[in-house]
């Protein structure tokens, strides 16, 4: 039942006390703000992403590991090529040794982050690239890597050395050695075919022979030593250097050929109809191959000295500083100080494009001239940053002609380039490419005009006439045209016996194989499988990879053209010269700075505006003598 409610009512009604105060309002309790929720523990690191922190860290201690192998080796290198020694001799071994084991243990630890790399940023991902191409790595066995050290120190040695003999010197047996110099003047001077080949013999044999059997080994460890960081052997390693894939960069090279052979066809055959007139068909044949005894160089790679003979227009501008440079930089009393002054003229032209002066430590460090007996030095000239510090030097035996003068100013190429990079992590301390690198100073020769020479105070005039520029570009092709067959056959060689395809009995066979193909050349003399006529060139005895001269070659034309137009300069491509020019040598310096930190394409790019290597320069600088050549031969059953 229900309560009814109006009982309530009415008591409240008949009250009468006091009405009552209604009771305070409380404020609602304000509830505590509740905590916040404790954050998310962070997700575990991924499997990459721990790799890729390990990679940056791996790169970054790997600068200093690099720099230490890199500097003893080139301590040790620079000792023994200077003051050739057994103690320097053992000690380069020793360091060469330490940097392929060295080399091939970080190569071997890096490829750890092959799964990342493309996940990497860019700079880690480009240095553990680059480590792959980094040096010779060793066999993975210590003796044999021991004994990959020493043959190449031999060989090197052995070169270095010349061909030695046994003579009397007051009653008593002395050591007589001759190096490669000697036996080039010959070839360079000499006109009669008996005492040409009598020279070139001697050094092919004196030299070749004792290296063969060194070679094929040599080739056996050094291609257990690229298996052993994944490779397939050193031609693919070799191939593989160049940003793209071996067979990519082998086809490019081929590509390359293909546009300057019908030059060199030409030069070959106006080349080869004068030395007929002037040695006979018994001596050069009006067809085939010419006998590369006669060409004026010991392994017919340049033609220069031949000038004389081929000069198109006699006595026309004629161009040989020789004399001059003979008269103002005497060899007595004081050699050294005379090279010194052929060597700042080529750093003239470097400080003209707004470049520094060379450190005083050049002076004092670099090796100018042949020492007298009984040191032995490699004369080979080459440009070293010993300690990768801006520690430049150069390695030659500097004579007073016009050769030389134009070695310096390619040697110095190097130098600058050194200069330009030596701050950058130890493994982009190197060219875009290793033709970049021979590319700097060649270069530079290009811009070694009459013009320029005159200027220099080397040159008494200036002609400027049609036959004037076709003396000018025989003279410059005698140098550039015909060595480009030779630079590339001598790793085209390389490529087939080190992949295998040619085995040790075929050695020389192949080499003369080759020269056939490209340069049109033969031995003077019957050759058999015991001769080793490759090893009497320095960049085979000292491993040295010669595609990078080709790849020069043709890169020096690409560079000079595009620094002509930083210039300003709209004239014939062949007039040019950027002596002087600061816009041209910061453009230059520009490139030259980014080292090896960037694929050789963007480094191009930076100077040519252009991403592929090309011939095309070359044609546009030689068009006038090609123009020439092709009607002196017509007629001609030019080829061989």
């Amino acid at each position: 039942m229900r309560k009814p409610t109006f009982v309530i009512v009415a008591l409240a009604a008949s009250c009468a006390c006091p009405p009552k105060q209604p009771a305070p309002q409380l404020a609602p309790a304000v509830a505590e703000p509740a905590p916040p929720p404790p954050p998310a523990p962070p997700p575990e690191p991924s499997h990459d992403e721990v790799l890729a922190g390990q990679a940056e860290k791996f790169v970054a201690d790997m600068d200093g590991v690099l720099r230490k192998l890199f500097v003893d080796a080139s301590v040790a290198e620079w000792a023994n090529e200077t003051d050739i020694t057994d103690e320097h001799e053992a000690a380069a071994a020793k360091a060469n040794q330490a940097q392929a084991d060295g080399i091939t243990q970080l190569i071997k630890d890096a490829r750890r982050f092959d799964p990342i790399l493309d996940k990497l940023d860019p700079d880690t991902r480009r240095q553990l690239m680059l480590l792959r191409f980094a040096g010779q790595p060793a066999p993975d066995d210590p003796k044999l890597s021991a004994e990959l050290a020493k043959i190449a120190e031999d060989m090197t040695s052995i070169y270095g050395k010349g061909v030695c003999t046994k003579v009397k010197v007051k009653g008593k047996d002395t050591e007589q050695c001759k190096i490669v110099d000697d036996y080039s003047k010959i070839l360079q001077d000499s006109h009669r075919p008996a005492e040409l080949l009598a020279a070139w013999q001697t050094w092919h044999d004196g030299i070749g022979h004792e290296e063969h059997d060194l070679f094929a080994r040599y080739v056996e460890l050094a291609n257990a030593g690229a298996r052993a960081v994944g490779f397939k052997d050193v031609s693919e390693q070799w191939r593989g250097g160049y940003d793209m894939s071996p067979d990519a960069f082998e086809a490019d090279v081929d590509r390359l050929w293909t546009q300057v052979k019908p030059l060199y066809d030409q030069l070959h055959c106006y080349t080869r109809r004068v030395l007929n007139k002037k040695y006979g068909d018994k001596v050069v044949p009006r067809t085939g191959p010419i006998p590369s005894h006669l060409l004026g160089n010991m392994w017919a790679q340049t033609w220069g000295y031949l000038y004389p003979d081929l000069e198109p227009y006699k006595g026309v501008a004629a161009i040989d500083v020789t004399p001059v440079l003979e008269k103002k930089f005497p060899v007595k009393p004081d050699p050294v100080e005379s090279a010194k002054q052929m060597v700042k003229i080529g750093e003239a032209f470097y400080v003209s494009l707004g470049m520094d002066p060379l450190p005083a430590t050049f002076w004092e460090r670099s090796m100018f001239v042949q020492p007298p007996p009984p040191r032995k030095v490699v004369c080979h000239a080459s440009s070293w940053d010993v300690t990768y510090s801006d520690d430049l030097r150069i390695k030659m035996c500097i004579k007073p002609d016009q050769e030389d003068l134009f070695t310096i100013h390619h040697e110095l190429g190097h130098s600058y380039y050194f200069q330009a990079y030596y701050k950058l992590p130890i493994i982009y301390q190197q060219g875009a490419n290793d033709g970049f690198h021979e590319a700097i100073g060649d270069t530079i020769q290009l811009s070694m005009t009459p013009a320029y020479l005159h200027e220099k105070g080397l040159l008494a005039k200036v002609t400027s006439d049609d036959k004037a520029t076709i003396n000018a570009q025989m003279k410059v092709a005698l140098e550039k045209i015909a060595f480009l067959p030779f630079g590339l056959m001598v790793d085209k060689w390389r490529w087939d016996v080190f992949s295998g395809k040619v085995t040790p009995d075929q050695y020389n066979q192949h080499w003369w194989d080759l020269k056939l193909k490209y340069q049109g050349v033969a031995p003077p003399i019957p050759r058999s499988a015991a001769d080793f006529d490759p090893g009497a060139k320095y960049h085979v005895a000292a491993n040295v990879p010669y595609m990078r001269y080709f790849l020069a070659a043709v890169l020096q034309f690409q560079f000079h053209r595009a620094l002509c137009k930083k210039a300003g300069f709209t004239g014939p491509l062949h007039e040019c010269s950027i002596y002087g020019n600061k816009e041209a040598g910061a453009a230059y310096q520009a490139m030259l700075a980014l080292g090896a930190s960037k694929p050789w394409q963007d480094a191009l790019y930076e100077l040519t505006g252009e991403r592929d290597m090309d011939a095309s320069a070359i044609l546009e600088y030689f068009a006038p003598l090609q123009k020439w050549l092709e009607d002196q031969n017509k007629g001609q059953a030019c080829g061989w």
